[in-house]
C-alpha cells in the first residue's frame, strides 16, 4: 500500500476517533486534522488552508447573516406563534409541523439556509413552552437534510450530479426526478421522530445546554411558572369587583400578571383596578388554586394567543430578585402605600423578611431594610426598577432588542434575491454572501451584528474537515477504499449493488463533504454499473441522494450548524442518527430498485 495512503488513513481514523469519543472539542479535532495533513506533507500549505476559502464555508457565513437579518424582522417569531395556535403545545405535533415546513422549504433552497431560517422560531417555541431545545432542534435539522432530496436543486450533490452525468455522456435528470424518493424520505423521517422521538432525543440538560438563570431561580424557590389565560364572561361575579375585593392574592394565592380588553393590556393591575366582563387575564399560580378561582367566578379558560405573548416569552419577561437597601424610600412603607404595581407594572410573587418566607398576600406588610422580593414582569419594566436607587435587582437579565417589522420587506428581498441568484446558476457562496452584504447596506443589520451572527465554531469545523476530503481525493485514498469495497459485489444481485452504493455513500458522507463524496463516488458508481450490466444513471442519482445520509456524526453542515443551539454531544447524534441512518437505507434501496433501476 502506498505510504501516503497509509498516512491519510491514519489521520482519518484518528480524527473519527476524536469525534466519536469527544477527546477534544469537535472544531479543535477538525483543526488538528487539518494541520496534520499539512505537516505530514500530504497537502501543500495552500491546500491545507483551502477550507477557509471554500464555497461551503463562505456560503454558511452568508446564510448565518441572512438568518439573523430575517430573525430581526420578527417573521419567524410570528410563524412560531402561528404554529402554537394551530397545533397547540404538544411536543410531537410541534415537531411534526415544523419538520414538514423546514423540509419542504429545503427542497427549494439549500438545507442549511432552511435550517437557519427556522432556528429562531424553534428556539422561541422552546423557551415559551419550556420544551427542551434538544428535543426540537435535531428533528428540524434532520428534516432540513431530508428535504434537500425533494428536488434536483435542493442540495449540492444533486445539483452537481447532472454535470457529472453529462461528463460521462449520460442524460441528466429533470428538476423533480428525485421528488418521489425525497417525499418518502421526508415523511419517514418525520414519522420516525413522531413515534420514537421520546426514546432517541435528549430531553435533559447537558454540559452543552446550561441551565438558565430563570430555571435556577424557579427550581431554588419553587416558583409557579405556568401562565394561565382566562376570560371573564358576562355572568361572572368577578365583573365589577376590584382586585382587592376579589381576594385573588389572599384567599386564592394567585397573581394577576395582566388584564386585556379591546387591544389594551394592563400589566400587574393595582388594587383599585376593576374587572369587567369580556376581559382576559393572565394568571400565575398553582393549578389547584386556579381551578378553585375559576370555579368561584365562573371563568372560562382560554388558549394561548398573541394577547399575552410577551409574558410567555423568556426573552421579554421573567422573575427577578429585588433587595430593598437601607436608604430605600420603600423602607417603613407597605407595598400598598408605595403602590409598587401602579408605579412599575410588576407583580410581587413572594418575599423574604427577617428570615421568613412569605408567599401569601403581603401587601400590608411593612418593608424592612434587607427584605428581598421576587417579582414577575416584563424585562423593560424590571429594568426601570434596576435604574431606581430604591431597589437592588440581583437577577441578571438583558432587555431584548425590539424587532423591527419595518425591515421585513428589505430582509425578505435580500433573502429571496440570494435564493434567486443561486437558482439561476450563480455560485451558492457568492449568491448568499451577496444577500448578506445587501442586508448590511440597507441597514437591516449593522456590520457588527453581522459579525456576531456568525458561529465561528461551525466555520472552523468545516474549514478543518474540508482538507481531509481534498487529501482523500488527491492521494487516491477514496478511490482505493471504494474500489476494494465494490470489488466484493461485482456480479451480484442488483439489490446488493444498490445497497453497497448506498452504504458506501453514507460512509463517505460522514468523513468528507457531501459534494466531495459525490465527486469521488460518481465515476466509480458509473463504472461499477457498466461492469454489472446496469443502468448507471439511477445508481449515480442514488449516490447523490445517499450522501445526504449523514446523521451519525455532526459533520453535515446542518448538524454542525445546529449542534451548539441544541447543546448536543456526539453521543446524541449516534443515538438518534443511528436509527435515522438505517431508516434512510431501508427506504432508499427498495424505492430505487422498484421505481428507478
Amino acid at each position: 500500500m502506498d505510504p501516503v495512503i497509509i498516512t491519510v488513513l491514519t489521520i482519518l481514523i484518528a480524527t473519527v476517533a476524536a469525534l466519536v469519543f469527544e477527546a477534544v472539542r469537535i472544531d479543535v479535532a477538525a483543526l488538528v486534522c487539518m494541520l496534520a495533513l499539512g505537516w505530514t506533507g500530504v497537502l501543500t500549505p495552500q491546500e491545507t488552508l483551502s477550507g477557509f476559502s471554500s464555497n461551503a464555508v463562505i456560503a454558511m457565513i452568508g446564510v448565518m447573516i441572512l438568518g439573523q437579518g430575517i430573525a430581526r424582522t420578527g417573521i419567524m417569531d410570528r410563524f412560531s406563534r402561528a404554529v402554537l395556535e394551530r397545533v397547540g403545545t404538544k411536543e410531537s405535533r410541534v415537531i411534526g409541523v415544523m419538520s414538514l415546513s423546514v423540509g419542504t422549504l429545503s427542497g427549494l433552497i439549500q438545507n442549511i439556509g432552511a435550517a437557519a431560517l427556522f432556528l429562531p422560531g424553534v428556539l422561541n417555541i422552546s423557551r415559551r413552552e419550556r420544551i427542551p431545545a434538544s428535543a426540537l432542534i435535531m428533528p428540524i435539522g434532520f428534516a432540513a437534510i431530508l428535504g434537500g432530496t425533494l428536488s434536483m436543486v435542493g442540495s449540492g450533490p444533486l445539483i452537481l450530479i447532472n454535470d457529472l452525468l453529462r461528463s460521462a455522456d449520460l442524460a441528466p435528470y429533470g428538476l423533480f426526478s428525485v421528488t418521489p424518493v425525497g417525499v418518502m424520505l421526508l415523511l419517514s423521517g418525520i414519522g420516525f421522530f413522531f413515534l420514537f422521538g421520546k426514546y432517541v432525543l435528549p430531553h435533559s440538560e447537558s454540559p452543552g445546554e446550561p441551565v438558565s438563570e430563570q430555571d435556577k431561580l424557579i427550581e431554588a424557590l419553587h416558583l409557579p411558572h405556568h401562565i394561565w389565560h382566562y376570560a371573564i364572561p358576562p355572568d361572572s361575579a368577578l365583573a365589577g369587583k376590584t382586585t382587592v375585593q376579589s381576594v385573588v392574592w389572599g384567599r386564592f394565592n394567585l397573581h394577576i400578571l395582566a388584564l386585556s380588553q379591546g387591544g389594551e393590556t394592563e400589566y400587574a393591575p393595582w388594587r383599585e383596578a376593576k374587572f369587567e366582563a369580556g376581559q382576559e387575564m393572565a394568571l400565575l399560580g398553582n393549578k389547584e388554586d386556579l381551578r378553585e378561582f375559576a370555579s368561584a367566578y365562573n371563568l372560562i379558560q382560554q388558549e394561548r394567543g398573541d394577547r399575552f405573548s410577551s409574558l410567555n416569552d423568556p426573552d421579554r419577561a421573567g422573575f427577578a430578585e429585588v433587595i430593598i437597601p437601607p436608604r430605600s424610600e420603600m423602607v417603613g412603607q407597605t407595598m400598598r402605600q408605595f403602590s409598587l404595581r401602579k408605579r412599575y407594572a410588576v407583580e410581587p410573587v413572594m418575599m423574604f423578611s427577617k428570615g421568613e418566607e412569605v408567599r401569601d398576600d403581603f401587601s400590608d406588610r411593612q418593608i424592612l431594610p434587607g427584605d428581598t422580593m421576587v417579582v414577575y414582569g416584563l424585562w423593560e419594566r424590571i429594568s426601570d426598577l434596576k435604574m431606581d436607587s430604591a431597589f437592588v435587582v440581583v437577577t441578571p437579565f438583558t432587555v431584548e432588542k425590539k424587532q423591527d417589522p419595518s425591515r421585513l420587506w428589505g430582509a425578505t428581498l435580500c433573502f429571496l434575491g440570494a435564493i434567486g441568484l443561486a437558482m439561476t446558476g450563480a455560485p451558492i457562496s457568492l449568491a448568499f454572501f451577496t444577500g448578506a452584504i445587501a442586508m448590511v447596506l440597507i441597514r437591516v443589520l449593522t456590520i457588527q451584528e453581522a459579525y456576531q451572527a456568525i458561529d465561528w465554531k461551525v466555520v472552523f469545523l468545516l474549514a478543518g474537515l474540508i482538507p481531509l476530503g481534498v487529501a482523500m481525493q488527491k492521494t487516491g485514498t477514496a478511490a482505493f477504499l471504494a474500489e476494494k469495497v465494490m470489488s466484493l459485489v461485482q456480479g451480484g444481485h442488483p439489490a446488493l449493488v444498490l445497497l453497497t452504493v448506498a452504504v458506501l455513500s453514507t460512509l463517505f458522507s460522514l468523513f468528507m463533504s457531501n459534494v466531495g463524496a459525490i465527486v469521488v463516488l460518481a465515476p466509480l458508481v458509473v463504472n461499477m454499473a457498466q461492469i454489472g450490466g446496469l443502468d448507471p444513471r439511477p445508481l449515480a442519482l442514488m449516490a447523490a441522494v445517499c450522501v445526504a445520509n449523514s446523521f451519525i456524526l455532526p459533520t453535515h453542515q446542518v448538524n454542525a450548524f445546529l449542534m451548539s443551539s441544541g447543546g448536543y454531544r456526539n453521543a446524541d447524534y449516534l443515538k438518534a442518527g443511528g436509527g435515522m441512518t438505517l431508516l434512510f437505507l431501508v427506504v432508499v434501496v427498495p424505492v430505487f430498485y422498484l421505481f428507478y433501476l
